[in-house]
């Protein structure tokens, strides 16, 4: 388990991270979100060890974190921090070997994921000369090769195109199941809410939200009815707590303040023709990071 206990960072007067806390077991996978220079990038380094907290504990299966233990840390960084001259297995080598893995060792698994990645002819390539998607592709499988306890994840799909896509997602599932524990911090809400089982949200270092996905959205207030009638818009939008409409293709979403007003909707909606559709759906993630992000600038 990795456990993160009241973390605060100060750079100088500058506090990057205040009072953070979470914990993430064996086999989940947890979202740490925000917008740039919300504290991710720091947090990052002070579980690593690169960065020294001001305050708090961090702690790897009841162990602190320092270089007995970063051996069994991966990390796949948003900035490629692959070495240009070097050839993929060359990389592969220098990388692994500083965490302890033995050269052969280290090419017999650098060949098998190679070859599930469907880039084997890669292997004696400088990384100068691959794509930006397949240096994507190299950066994780040497993230992955020492089979790492806890890994961490910023922005892995960059540069990557929707099969890739689906082939890191392959992966990332194995290594859950396996019971790696995993950071997870993506742009893209979909994938947070594809992969993630908790989260953190933060502004300015600051935790504005946290807890379980699940929970999260069935706390979130505000809620999304699908619908397809022919609807007067202008008498659904006179409705108090109707929020918005928007049409996409034959199907309107009404977005309401809170619960109470899915009666008044539903009332108006069975007065109109052709209704083939009422639907009531949590937020996206999306949108309440939108909204909790937004409330915290306001403030």
């Amino acid at each position: 388990m990795l456990k993160v206990e009241h973390v605060t960072k100060y750079y100088g007067d500058f506090r990057a991270v205040h009072d953070l806390s979470f914990e993430i077991k064996e086999g989940e996978i947890f979202g740490l979100l925000g917008v740039n220079g919300a504290g991710k990038t720091t947090t990052f380094r002070m579980i690593l060890g690169l960065l020294d907290k001001t305050e708090g504990n961090i702690t790897l299966n009841d162990k602190p974190i320092d270089y007995t233990v970063t051996d069994s840390i991966g990390f796949l960084t948003e900035e490629r921090s692959l070495i240009p001259t070097k050839t993929v297995l060359e990389q592969a080598v220098y990388y692994c070997s500083l965490k302890g893995m033995k050269a052969e060792d280290i090419e017999s698994k650098l060949d098998k994921y190679l070859e599930e990645f469907k880039i084997s002819e890669y292997k004696n390539k400088k990384i100068k000369e691959l794509s930006k998607g397949n240096q994507q592709k190299i950066q994780f499988i040497i993230s992955i090769l020492p089979e790492p306890k806890l890994l961490i994840l910023d922005e892995p799909f960059s540069g990557l195109d929707p099969i890739n896509v689906e082939m890191f997602k392959k992966e990332i599932l194995r290594l859950k199941n396996n019971k790696t524990i995993i950071i997870f911090s993506s742009h893209m809400m979909e994938h947070i809410e594809y992969f993630c089982d908790s989260l953190v949200i933060l502004v300015h270092g600051e935790t504005v939200l946290k807890g379980k996905l699940t929970d999260i959205k069935r706390n979130f207030r505000k809620k999304n009815i699908k619908v397809e009638a022919d609807i007067d818009i202008n008498k659904i939008k006179s409705i108090k707590g109707v929020e918005s409409i928007t049409k996409n293709k034959n199907e309107y979403t009404i977005k309401i303040e809170d619960d109470s007003v899915v009666d008044k909707v539903f009332k108006e909606i069975s007065k109109c023709k052709n209704v083939s559709k009422f639907v009531v759906e949590e937020p996206t993630l999306n949108e309440i990071f939108v909204s909790k992000v937004g409330e915290s600038y306001e403030g």
